[in-house]
């Protein structure tokens, strides 16, 4: 007999700011619909195209439901499916045998499939900690604007996201908040029909730049240029707060010498833009107030991202924007989030073992290198889970040529046969977030969520956290940390820090965290200042200042390759998550690369043509876009599109590099020159070479 719907709280795994509370409805077992909770205040019962087709992409024809083992070659895809004790039985052996010779040549990889505490860091980290495998540095999105953040501020802390409904000016600096953070651009637009003046700072005339009073359409990679000559104007205008600046910064003498060296007509040559609209927006961050900065991780993807973010945020310290709750900077309020990670990951499980770090940005180069004294030993294991790398780690040529190797086991925990997944030894049934316990913070609010399972697990599909339990067992640990469920991982997780029954009783917690945070100066770094001049920095070698960095690949600088290419994400698509949900899909249509009708016309490209994005590390097939979301001299390939999905059976990670940023180790998806022609007219560039030199 049908049983009555029920309701059941969630939470948005995905790596987005909003970090969404859901409701699933679920009929006889079955999930019928995800949507908004209209409890929670961020959410307001509103979720993206791409989450509310969360019941479509749980209940894929496609989603992996049985462990597989590799049937075919490498690479073919072929596989035949085996119980769970057989996989995890050969898995544990293969890996103790490597690990009997040296545990570091056992590499972990994983980001943010799920942003989840529980099945994104908990158990997986225990059981590699206790195996005493490499390290990974997870940088592949954020970490050099965290660090610019770290040095500047003192921590991933800014703004509480609803008090931009209240300024008066909103910069949206490197950010299609439409897309990418739709719920903060609910209280932009609050604070629009409340007369705030909206600026957008960006390469692309995106979506949300359609939406604002004025676009600022710069060069990749110039932002910092375009800060330092902001605070040139605020210095030559006396639109200064002198007061703030002698009692919460430290280095302003010195930051002041540098910037009064970036008049508007250097950085307009630099950025590409009008000196006059480089002045205007000067006067109005000068005399509005409140005056806030809504910045976002596509400043940071070049070779001066931290740079450019430690010169952002110098800013709302220059006119005293934090004294008023409704001014300042939020780029990532996940600093507030009191997360209790040495209970949760267990790093005391290495006994005193310092295994090497690899970094995740450079995975093609590590998958290739033989070991070395110095690099250690070669990568013989490969566990992979919360990520696709094939289809979005920089340098796919090198990152697929490695996973090619017939002597890597690699193992793919996933929901579906990823560009990655058609790589692997074993291939492991995961759980969707539909079917899983977990805890999360945001990066883009200050509550905590709590994601409870509304489903069983479709098939033998399990939860990172159980997989790694499970093998755990296989490999012979007995440390009483690998029993605890899923549940008892969320409430590890915080600890006494937040309210777990409150967490229980309506799926949220709001943290207490400050309205006004620096109001009074209280920031995070070593002096308690706003730090423009950074002695930690100056220690390690590195200016002490913010300063411009120019790209490693110069827009302008190679006349093979004269166009410079960015890659910001497809509005239906997160990372390359959701590329495969037919609805999606649909909407997206295909894979696409805007471009300036100047530059089509140059190349004889006309709207909707076949055409190949290439360099020396690449090529990449899709179609073009002729329009004005493209400045001249820069092309937006819009992804992340599998390559088994596009019709040269590549993406755009086929032409960025493995070159890091100067702080953080990070990635520089966004510094990366290519030249675009019909599909017909260029052949596939073969081979790895070395990147175009300057002319």
């Amino acid at each position: 007999m049908p049983s009555s719907p029920i309701t059941v709280r969630g939470a948005c795994p995905h790596d987005c700011p909003d970090t969404c509370a859901l409701l699933t409805t679920v009929e006889n077992g079955r999930a019928t619909r995800v949507q908004g909770n209209p409890a929670h205040t961020h959410t307001a019962g509103v979720l993206c195209a791409k989450v509310s087709k969360y019941p479509e992409r749980t209940y894929h024809p496609e989603r992996l439901l049985t462990p597989m083992k590799r049937s075919g070659p490498k690479g073919s895809g072929q596989f035949t499916p085996v119980s769970w004790d057989e996989a995890l039985a050969d898995i544990a052996a293969r890996l103790q045998a490597i690990a009997a010779r040296n545990p570091e040549a056992i590499l972990p990889y994983s980001y943010a499939g799920t942003m989840g505490l529980v099945q994104g860091e908990s158990m997986d980290r225990r059981f590699f900690h206790r195996l005493g495998a490499s390290q990974l540095h997870r940088s592949i999105c954020a970490s050099a604007g965290g660090e610019g953040l770290l040095h500047t501020l003192g921590a991933k802390r800014g703004m509480k996201v609803e008090h931009f409904s209240q300024a008066q000016l909103i910069l949206i600096w490197g950010s299609n908040s439409i897309t990418s953070n739709l719920h903060f651009w609910r209280y932009a637009q609050e604070a629009k029909r409340g007369g705030a003046r909206l600026v957008c700072i960006d390469p692309r005339r995106s979506e949300t730049a359609d939406k604002c009073h004025e676009h600022i359409q710069l060069l990749p990679g110039t932002d910092a240029a375009l800060a330092l000559a902001l605070m040139h104007e605020l210095i030559e205008n006396d639109w200064l707060d002198h007061d703030y600046i002698a009692r919460h910064t430290l280095g302003w003498e010195q930051l002041r010498e540098r910037a009064l060296q970036w008049p508007p007509e250097r950085a307009a040559a630099v950025c590409g833009l009008p000196a006059e609209q480089i002045r205007r927006l000067a006067r109005d961050y000068g005399s509005t107030r409140p005056a806030a900065i809504r910045l976002n991780y596509g400043v940071q993807r070049v070779h001066g991202g931290a740079n450019a973010v430690r010169a952002i945020a110098c800013l709302p310290a220059l006119v005293g924007a934090w004294r008023q709750r409704a001014g300042g900077l939020l780029l990532s309020s996940s600093g507030e989030f009191p997360v209790q990670k040495a209970a949760l990951q267990r790093p005391d499980l290495l006994a005193g073992r310092q295994p090497r770090t690899l970094n995740m940005v450079t995975l093609g180069d590590d998958l290739l290198h033989p070991g070395s004294a110095d690099f250690g030993p070669q990568v013989e294991a490969l566990v992979i889970y919360n990520s696709n790398p094939a289809a979005v780690a920089p340098d796919a040529g090198k990152v697929l040529h490695g996973l090619a190797r017939e002597d890597l086991f690699t193992v793919v925990l996933e929901l579906f046969q990823t560009d990655t997944a058609d790589w692997a030894d074993y291939l492991l049934p995961a759980t969707t977030q539909l079917e899983q316990w977990d805890v999360h913070l945001a990066y883009g609010h200050t509550d905590v969520l709590l994601n409870r399972p509304a489903i069983a697990p479709l098939g033998q599909a399990r939860s990172n956290a159980q997989i790694f339990r499970d093998l755990a067992v296989h490999m012979g640990y007995t440390e009483p940390c690998f029993t605890d469920s899923d549940a008892q991982l969320c409430r590890q997780a915080y600890g006494e820090a937040v309210d777990f029954d409150l967490l229980l009783a309506q799926g949220f917690a709001p943290l207490a965290v400050p309205e006004a945070p620096f109001a009074e100066g209280g920031f995070a770094t070593p002096s308690g200042k706003c730090e423009f001049f950074s002695q930690r920095l100056q220690d390690v070698g590195h200016d002490p200042l913010p300063g411009y960095v120019p790209n490693h690949e110069v827009p302008g600088s190679c006349t093979r390759y004269p166009l410079a290419m960015i890659s910001p994400p497809a509005r239906n698509f997160l990372n390359s998550s959701f590329a495969n949900v037919a609805s999606l899909q649909a909407q997206e249509q295909r894979p696409l690369v805007e471009i300036h009708p100047q530059d089509a016309a140059a190349r004889g490209i006309a709207d909707g043509a076949l055409v190949r994005l290439f360099n020396d590390r690449g090529s990449y097939l899709c179609h073009a876009q002729v329009g004005q979301r493209a400045r001249p001299g820069v092309v937006n390939a819009l992804g992340i599109w599998w390559h088994k999905l596009s019709p040269g059976g590549g993406n755009m990670n086929h032409l960025t590099s493995q070159a890091l940023t100067d702080l953080g180790a990070g990635p520089t998806f966004y510094d990366c020159l290519v030249e675009v022609a019909l599909a017909a007219a260029h052949h596939t560039q073969d081979g790895h070479m070395v990147v175009c030199p300057t002319d």
